[in-house]
């Protein structure tokens, strides 16, 4: 005479357990990679999830079918150079990017570890060692990123001037390498953004004339301490990536501000004017305060370098990023992030509060 109440009592835990087990996977706590990484890059393709981060000495991808669990997704290194080369050491930032059924990916790198020699860097106005910094660009050729054969192709015409952090900016008028720059070969700092026009993903069209500086670090978020006014040491325009307003087709860029490794590092926006040239400085403007920045309460500081990407189901936007719980630990405690955005009334991009969650799981996963 008990059994039926028994019976009752297992369905009754059953249930209990499914629906934690199903409250669990529809939430997720941030970081979504457990180990250190900084300056993500994510892109969606034929339902996998794609991220490239710096990774110092080579070029390393990984594929996943959640965009918020990265600790059990496959890896397959796509490049690493041959010792020697300007190209051979402090691989930084790279981007993976899709044009005409190729696959390229674009990142940053140097000689010698960052160490240009004293009788090269007395010429810096300040103490300078990415002076020899440069942008690169693979090739690849095959119907996905993860089966394409991965080949050195190009330096990146930067005109033999430092240059980090590219990406390119697609528009109506053609393509355009967007990075952060110096005024000249030995400023040192402040750190601007630049853009010159492409010929293909590889050639820069534009001769050094052309170039343009369409964003400097004049604002006082923008300085490393906030509000320097002495110098322009540690004064940063970096990371830029191009996001656009599917829904208004307003066109921006969101970039990175102050320093890297500290705490006010932090994300401003430049939006193109509608029917705009993207070569022309007045045509940018720029917000006046950070659209994504340290929320202490939360412990999440020093957020920036982010990627733009969709939910599985098309429906949402998402940010990737990176951040650090403790800043004084500097670049070694970054680690990578993800949360939903939305857009406010006027086209521009809401931003939440860094943080750690749980937060819901993307639309679709």
């Amino acid at each position: 005479m008990f059994r039926l109440p028994q019976l009752l009592l297992n369905a009754t835990l059953a249930g209990l357990a499914w629906s934690q087990f199903s409250a669990n996977q529809s939430t997720y706590t941030n970081p979504i990679l457990s180990a250190a990484g900084a300056d993500p890059w994510v892109i969606r393709h034929n339902d996998w999830y794609y991220m490239t981060y710096t990774t110092n000495d080579h070029v390393t991808l990984l594929r996943s079918q959640r965009l918020t669990d990265w600790d059990d997704a496959e890896s397959r290194l796509l490049f690493t150079p041959p010792p020697g080369l300007n190209y051979s050491t402090d691989l930084w930032a790279p981007e993976l990017h899709q044009f005409n059924g190729t696959w390229f990916v674009i990142f940053t790198a140097d000689p010698r570890n960052d160490s240009p020699s004293p009788e090269v860097d007395m010429y810096c106005t300040y103490n300078c060692p990415a002076l020899h910094h440069r942008m690169y660009v693979l090739e690849g050729h095959g119907t996905d990123p993860w089966n394409a054969s991965f080949a050195y192709k190009s330096q990146l015409d930067t005109y033999d001037q430092f240059a980090i952090d590219g990406t390119y900016f697609q528009h109506s008028s053609g393509l355009y390498h967007v990075y952060s720059c110096w005024y000249t070969q030995y400023a040192a700092w402040p750190a601007n953004l630049c853009i010159t026009k492409l010929e293909n993903p590889w050639t820069v069209a534009s001769p050094f004339s052309d170039r343009q500086i369409i964003s400097v670090p004049s604002l006082p978020w923008e300085k490393t301490p906030y509000g320097r006014v002495e110098n322009d040491r540690l004064s940063s325009n970096e990371g830029p990536q191009q996001l656009i307003n599917e829904q208004t087709g307003q066109q921006f860029l969101i970039y990175s501000a102050a320093r890297s490794d500290n705490r006010n590092y932090c994300l401003g926006m430049l939006e193109l004017a509608p029917g705009g040239n993207p070569m022309n400085p007045a045509d940018w403007s720029k917000h006046p305060y950070p659209v994504f920045y340290q929320n202490p309460a939360e412990s999440a500081y020093g957020v920036g370098h982010a990627s733009f990407v969709k939910s599985p189901d098309g429906t949402e936007d998402w940010i990737v990023y990176h951040g650090m719980r403790d800043p004084t630990n500097g670049w070694s405690a970054r680690t990578i992030r993800t949360q939903k955005f939305t857009w406010n009334r006027d086209g521009t991009p809401s931003f939440p509060k860094p943080g750690y969650g749980p937060f819901q799981t993307p639309g679709g996963q």
